[in-house]
């Protein structure tokens, strides 16, 4: 596998701020085409071959504005035990329901736009629903939970310029952490 020619965008870079736009239908090839890297991308930085050999950082998620376009689109690439990949590939996605019960990841979370290390606790739904786009433009809904459900959280969060470094208390990283679930 060749590693895609795509530069994700460091925390310090102010378009991450921004509020991506929806995506207009029929997809062009070059968005097509991104996809595609960004789904590359996250399975080579999942696999100890490519981390070594390109130096990369292990991620399981990219968001369109990551690479520097504002646009509402996301991809999460999970390592399944089988060491198989299941892609998830999210248009103009929103949570439209959600567990009361909240979750954290107890080593803390990472981004490949946040190149340091970060302590302390996000917060994230342990359960969400989510309505979205395919490729072709069809709507449908996926109901996802624990892990995969924080990533989705971390990519929409990308999508309305939110770090996941903002959710953390500065004076207090580890803040409530007993009120919520470590995964």
């Amino acid at each position: 596998m060749l590693l895609p020619d795509i530069k994700i965008l460091d925390e310090k870079d102010k378009l991450l701020r921004k509020v991506s736009a929806n995506i207009e239908f029929p997809l062009s090839e070059e968005t097509k085409k991104n996809i595609q890297d960004m789904i590359t991308y996250l399975k080579m930085s999942q696999m100890d071959e490519y981390i070594e050999k390109y130096n990369l950082r292990a991620g399981m998620g990219l968001a369109y504005i990551q690479i520097g376009i504002p646009k509402r689109i996301f991809v999460i690439v999970e390592e399944l035990e089988d060491k198989t990949f299941k892609d998830y590939i999210l248009i103009n996605p929103k949570i439209i329901s959600h567990s009361e019960e909240m979750i954290y990841v107890g080593e803390g979370e990472g981004c490949l736009s946040v190149n340091r290390e970060v302590e302390g606790i996000v917060p994230r739904y342990a359960r969400i629903t989510v309505e979205s786009q395919d490729l072709d433009g069809n709507t449908f809904r996926i109901r996802v939970r624990e892990d995969i459900s924080i990533a989705f959280q971390h990519e929409l969060d990308h999508l309305n310029g939110i770090l996941f470094v903002d959710k953390i208390d500065s004076k207090n990283p580890y803040k409530n952490a007993n009120k919520y679930r470590e995964i």
